[in-house]
């Protein structure tokens, strides 16, 4: 069992930026993928960014590609998801995911954090 926690949630003005931590309870080699989901209210959940074991696979929706960075570390079993140039339309609880592969779609996903909320102001 793998047991996820995001933090670093928080709110923003558009434009200003905010660091997404994911920390697991237990280095794991199966479900070694990690990902970022989110859901804004009344919106089903959405592909954010994932990103591989090694760091060197990282995938992004088009809506954050050039705003949002994944980087892992894996030394520390955390996962970071740095958020610049903030929007409005960023507002969202966002999860942290854990799979056996890098993917978009969420149900390959076993493990889920609980969320942390993302609130952008404009």
């Amino acid at each position: 069992q793998v047991h996820l926690v995001e933090s670093g949630g928080g709110l923003v003005q558009a434009g200003g930026s905010l660091r997404l931590s994911c920390a697991a309870s237990i280095r794991t080699y199966t479900n070694s993928a990690r990902a970022w989901f989110r859901q804004a209210p009344g919106k089903d959940r959405e592909f954010v960014a994932a990103i591989n074991y090694g760091g060197d696979f990282t995938y992004y929706s088009d809506s954050v590609k050039g705003r949002f960075t994944v980087s892992r570390d894996n030394a520390r079993n955390t996962v970071d998801l740095q958020m610049n140039s903030l929007k409005p339309a960023d507002t969202a609880v966002y999860y942290c995911a854990a799979g056996v592969r890098a993917t978009t779609i969420s149900s390959e996903y076993r493990y889920w954090g609980q969320g942390t909320q993302v609130t952008v102001s404009s």
